[in-house]
């Protein structure tokens, strides 16, 4: 195993902590919400949801609610988070009632305990929306080997970027002594670019609309893509505690059917009608931001229909995880981690 992976696993194991100060048991605030409107069997057990947003950017779930497919179930956003395992460890900790991250990490947090469950695919990679890692044009890096002794940029530890670096230069043939000596520094993803021009990093993680607009400004290459690694591929979920969803099932099976229906509305209307409608929404919700980013938006980067997860999707990095040492073989399988009971496109 790896340092890197020695450290990430060390920060994962710190939940724990989480779990005992905080209690997943813990009722929520929109637990105590009033009770929302609905009758009979499908009655809406909370009234709203709390989740972390991206400064920006927006959700399937925030266009969801603006396509009326959560009516009557509403959203309350508590701040901006720069990282799944941010997201996903204020999920377990009770501060926000759902939260998403890569496949991976959601391993890695389950193995340490988390009573947490996936229920829909969210973000991914294809042709059009993808994660690349770049150099400077005139950058002297060529190959994986010319990373020893490098700094590379991602937005956190133990996340979609770290996995896909580790398996690049593992597939380029660099021994786990050499990949020891490649380091990756946690920065914001709006100053990778930035880092990366100005000396302070050798490669950095771009993605979306900051890769376009870094694109647009010339003077970078990519060395590699996650897309060349993996293909297209969903490569994250968003997750609820499991008392959350004991208590309130028809709640998450509405969030789910939404957020289904706005992925599937996204990847079947034309690009330029979606750009619009996430630029309105950015100027209805006011929060000191702009929409500088919408006009790059491509594609949903979701590989099954209405974000339904897959097997392979955790199972890939199972495996990835247990051959590194980090998980005990057999320990997690897919059907521990996730679920397609509430999302209507996998009936």
């Amino acid at each position: 195993m790896n340092s890197l992976m020695k450290v990430t696993g060390l920060s994962v194991y710190t939940l724990l902590l989480i779990l005992v100060l905080f209690g997943c048991s813990a009722e929520s605030s929109s637990t105590a919400a009033e009770k929302d409107k609905g009758t009979g069997e499908n009655k809406l057990e909370v009234a709203t949801l709390r989740y972390s947003g991206s400064a920006g950017q927006v959700t399937f779930w925030e266009l969801a609610e603006d396509l009326g497919y959560l009516d009557p179930l509403k959203l309350e956003w508590t701040g901006n988070s720069t990282s799944g395992p941010e997201n996903i460890q204020a999920t377990v900790s009770n501060s926000i009632d759902f939260g998403g991250a890569f496949n991976g990490a959601i391993i890695k947090l389950k193995e340490a305990g988390a009573p947490i469950t996936s229920v829909i695919g969210y973000y991914g990679s294809d042709e059009q929306t993808f994660n690349g890692y770049y150099v400077l044009e005139d950058s002297p890096i060529k190959t994986a080997k010319d990373l020893i002794g490098k700094k590379i940029g991602v937005n956190t530890l133990g996340a979609h970027h770290e996995f896909a670096i580790i398996e690049y230069l593992r597939r380029e043939g660099l021994t786990e002594k050499e990949i020891d000596e490649v380091s990756l520094v946690v920065i914001p993803p709006a100053s990778g670019e930035q880092a990366l021009r100005s000396g302070q990093l050798d490669a950095t993680t771009l993605g979306g609309v900051l890769q376009d607009k870094a694109l647009e400004r010339g003077g970078i290459r990519p060395l590699f893509k996650d897309t060349d690694l993996f293909g297209s591929f969903t490569a994250g979920s968003l997750v609820f505690r499991d008392d959350f969803i004991k208590k309130n099932p028809n709640t998450v099976a509405k969030f789910v059917e939404g957020t289904a229906k706005a992925i599937e509305w996204a990847r079947n209307t034309p690009f330029e009608e979606v750009r619009e409608r996430m630029k309105t929404i950015i100027e209805k919700r006011n929060r000191n931001e702009d929409a500088e980013l919408i006009p790059y938006w491509k594609s949903v980067g979701i590989e099954s229909e209405g974000g339904q997860i897959l097997e392979k999707e955790f199972q890939v990095w199972i495996d990835w995880l247990e051959n590194d040492g980090f998980l005990k073989k057999g320990k997690l399988t897919p059907n521990d981690i996730f679920t397609n009971e509430y999302n209507p496109y996998s009936k």
